[in-house]
């Protein structure tokens, strides 16, 4: 009976292991790798952006006027996506890094943050008035902790690979993402709806785009040594 048991524990332990060991990333030397970029392209008219309505402590945070960050359309293109690798499992060196999140003039930014598993981020509050953090996470342990005026600077570490929403509960207009990547090939579109991807091994890989109202895409990219490959995204709006 005991030696039934046994077989029967090993041979679970046998199914689970192969779903649960590729997830492991191997950082390392790159020789003669590539270049993935191109760009994140909207499909049909940009959105006009919506102003925000400013409810709370206005003398700070309507300094400015604001507008609805969740959906930037800049040329055509789209900003603040994000857009990675997901099934490289061995390639350049992936280090923790130490990151900022500035809340001044009670707008997040980045509005995106990306950053490896393993990282800090620093979240600053140069406003004088009270914020309070609040992280919507399922994978990392959620943060939800009042940030006073004078405490100027909070530091929360995230370990595990998710992609995170953040709020304010102090000033609801506020909101924000970070993206723990799993592995260093992720990069934020910038104002021009660009990204661009380096020292990726030579072989073929599934690269994703995500966005916050947009969704999802994926498709397949080879990558050759020492070349670049471009690529194109279209979203549009749901």
């Amino acid at each position: 009976m005991k030696k039934s048991v046994g077989i029967a524990f090993l041979f679970a332990a046998w199914l689970v292991l192969p779903l649960t060991a590729p997830l492991a990333y191997e950082g390392g030397t790159v020789s003669n790798g590539g270049t993935i970029a191109g760009v994140v392209k909207f499909k049909g008219d940009a959105p006009t952006p919506k102003k925000l309505k400013i409810t709370k402590d206005k003398k700070v945070c309507a300094k400015s006027p604001k507008t609805e960050p969740s959906l930037i359309v800049s040329g055509g293109k789209v900003v603040n996506a994000v857009v990675f690798i997901t099934d490289i499992k061995k390639g350049k060196k992936m280090k923790p890094l130490k990151v900022t999140l500035d809340q001044n003039g009670c707008e997040y930014a980045p509005h995106v943050l990306a950053f490896p598993a393993g990282s800090t981020v620093n979240i600053l509050n140069p406003d004088r008035i009270l914020h309070n953090i609040h992280t919507y996470s399922k994978k990392n342990k959620p943060f939800n902790r009042a940030q006073p005026k004078f405490k100027k600077s909070l530091k929360v570490k995230f370990s595990k690979p998710e992609i995170i929403s953040v709020k304010c509960d102090v000033h609801s207009w506020m909101g924000g993402w970070f993206f723990v990547a799993g592995n260093p090939y992720y990069s934020v579109t910038d104002g021009k709806g660009s990204f661009k991807l380096t020292d990726v091994p030579s072989g073929t890989y599934m690269v994703e785009v995500w966005h916050e109202t947009l969704g999802k895409m994926s498709q397949k990219v080879t990558v050759k040594p020492k070349e670049e490959v471009e690529i194109t995204f279209e979203l549009a709006k749901k």
